[in-house]
């Protein structure tokens, strides 16, 4: 198994194994995507498949500056652009549905939203704002039922968009702290109702969206990324965890889901995700599962080989290095990312980074 072969994923085939991870970033004004996001995308098209930054399905999933969005005819045009320049360049390209829930301020939202989520617990710390700098999270809404119908229907409706954008796919963020997975951890989510309490019910808001979002789109254009034991956003890790993921990933193996994306910020100093959960979640669902988490090239292989997951997902190799299949291919050092640029508008850290060749007939900016 080789990280440079191609894979057949559902009905794409992707030129190598090599997938770049979703990352914030940012850059786009208004929540529309610009021309800077079409060139930073465009350059990294020799990835086997690239997963985009946290997308909002709805201007009430907005939560931090300049994200984009997947819900207005503007956003849907923007995205055409950068779908049209990957796809010419020969790559496949994903959108990541993000809601980004109680993870929100008002300043970072449009006239007439909300900051809802599973229960009205608010987070720690703060959320940063062009307008007024950082400012205290606010307590949510509790969202009631009729709110967790519209979310779902929300993510639908992007999902839908995104297919008219061009995106060979949806990835749903079930991880991280945001709002599917504000659902499934006990720390925000205290509901007596169907959703919440039991691991079933907890885990009930996901699963709807995932098979809404399925049926909408087709099974075979959507993944998923899921975080056991992350504690980003103030999640815990909770009594039953490994057996919760195991139940999940079954249930979404039986919606024949095309991936779970498995996250592991264990390098960057988070909790260890334990190799058992990620074993029962590959066994459970029974599909293809991505992996992720402070990667290089020998490990990434070592997992392949070990099948320990299909695919191989890098960030900040990606965010610093356009090129990184070709410096991997021909074992050129990679540059280090400028950790100051990562969320700041402008093509200062975004579209600079020095690529090593002109691979792929690619040109460097």
């Amino acid at each position: 198994m080789n990280l440079f072969s191609q894979y057949k994923l559902g009905n794409i085939v992707l030129n190598n194994r090599l997938v770049m991870a979703p990352m914030t970033r940012s850059r786009a004004i208004d929540n529309i995507p610009n021309d800077l996001m079409v060139e930073y995308y465009r350059l990294r098209a020799a990835a086997g498949l690239i997963i985009t930054e946290g997308v909002a399905p709805s201007a009430n999933g907005l939560g931090y500056p300049r994200i984009p969005g997947i819900y207005s005819q503007a956003q849907i045009e923007g995205w055409k652009k950068v779908t049209d320049a990957v796809h010419a360049e020969g790559g496949k390209i994903f959108i990541q549905l993000m809601h980004t829930g109680r993870v929100s301020h008002p300043d970072n939202m449009g006239p007439n939203t909300r900051v809802l989520a599973p229960s009205a617990i608010g987070m720690s710390g703060g959320m940063w704002t062009d307008t007024k700098g950082k400012q205290a999270f606010p307590e949510p809404l509790e969202m009631t039922l009729r709110d967790i119908e519209q979310a779902q229907e929300e993510h639908v409706e992007g999902a839908k968009n995104a297919m008219e954008a061009g995106f060979d796919g949806v990835e749903l963020h079930g991880a991280n702290g945001y709002l599917m997975d504000q659902f499934i951890n006990t720390a925000s989510n205290k509901r007596q109702d169907e959703y919440g309490g039991s691991s079933e019910n907890r885990c009930r808001f996901i699963l709807e969206v995932a098979n809404k979002v399925s049926q909408a789109i087709g099974a075979q254009h959507t993944g998923i990324r899921l975080s056991p034991y992350g504690v980003y956003n103030d999640m815990e890790i909770f009594e039953g965890i490994e057996d919760t993921y195991e139940y999940l990933a079954g249930e979404l193996g039986k919606l024949q889901l095309l991936y779970i994306h498995i996250v592991d910020f264990s390098s960057q100093g988070a909790p260890e995700v334990t190799e058992s959960v990620k074993s029962r979640i590959r066994n459970s669902f029974a599909r293809v599962t991505i992996a992720s988490g402070g990667l290089d090239r020998e490990k990434a292989e070592h997992i392949l080989s070990g099948n320990r997951g299909n695919l191989v997902a890098f960030g900040q190799a990606f965010l610093a290095n356009p090129d990184l299949v070709y410096r991997f291919e021909n074992n050129i050092p990679l540059n280090n990312p400028d950790y100051a640029t990562f969320y700041t508008p402008g093509e200062k850290g975004y579209l600079d980074y020095p690529m090593a060749s002109n691979s792929m007939g690619i040109k460097p900016y």
